[in-house]
């Protein structure tokens, strides 16, 4: 089983639009695929249209008596689970600071669930936290979506110290460029000169497009609905990306020549 994580120290970079739709590339590609939202605000889980219940809740999660894989839901595509997150996760911080081993136990949870799934993409909150500490221990890769702007590059780089202070491996870190207009100079200069002082940054990005900012309508990935979008388009580029980076088989059918294209 190998644990994505798609987590950013900033908001808003489109870090649950990445673990949606990178799942079900990953779904498609025959992978066993669960997304667990650890994000309060349960973005994930409206995407996917299901709503989190009482065994979704912190203290039921985190109940020695009770087994992780009873919260977990089915989505509408096949090869494709949710484990829901609900308000209660605004205190998983504290709930993990009163456990024995408390940076351990999102590891410990997960590892039952090795023999059912092949892949788990984490959408995480945007804070360093315990649970990030916890996020860091348990997922092998860390997908960092990172918008052309000053801020948000300023973000990937202090991620990147607080790794190297921790003495966290700074190569569990893939990021990737997210809403890249590529009309906007500003947006084309912050791209190139990135990919020079970073080259862990992910060849394919993810451009500003309308069809992607229409998943809250449709809740449903982009590929499901408009499949020939320059958005669905650069999110299965980005999926083979990763497949690359990180040895894994079957990054799926790519469109030919299609690192990322401009807006529809």
């Amino acid at each position: 089983m190998i644990v994505f994580a798609t987590y950013n120290i900033k908001g808003g970079v489109g870090k649950t639009a990445a673990a949606v739709n990178l799942a079900y590339c990953a779904s498609l590609a025959g992978h066993r695929t669960l997304v667990w939202d650890l994000d309060p605000q349960g973005a994930a889980g409206f995407y996917f249209r299901i709503e989190p219940t009482v065994r979704d809740d912190l203290d039921h999660l985190l109940d020695k008596k009770h087994d992780l894989g009873a919260a977990i839901c089915g989505t509408d595509y096949p090869n494709l689970d949710l484990l829901p997150a609900d308000f209660s996760y605004r205190n998983l911080d504290i709930a993990l600071n009163d456990l024995k081993k408390p940076t351990k136990r999102l590891e410990k949870l997960l590892a039952p669930l090795a023999a059912t799934y092949d892949i788990v993409i984490l959408d995480c909150a945007p804070h360093l936290s315990r649970v990030s500490e916890n996020v860091f221990n348990v997922a092998d890769w860390l997908l960092v979506p990172v918008i052309p702007t000053p801020l948000s590059v300023r973000a990937y780089r202090q991620l990147r110290e607080f790794c190297q202070q921790q003495k966290l491996p700074v190569d569990k870190l893939l990021p990737f460029f997210s809403m890249v207009d590529r009309r906007r100079q500003l947006h084309c200069e912050l791209v190139t000169n990135f990919a020079a002082d970073h080259p862990e940054v992910l060849r394919s990005f993810i451009p500003y497009t309308s069809q992607v900012e229409k998943m809250g309508e449709q809740r449903a990935p982009v590929q499901t609905f408009a499949a020939s979008s320059p958005g669905a388009r650069a999110f299965a580029a980005l999926w083979a990306a990763v497949c690359a980076r990180t040895g894994l088989a079957d990054g799926g059918s790519v469109p030919a020549g299609l690192d990322a294209d401009g807006d529809d």
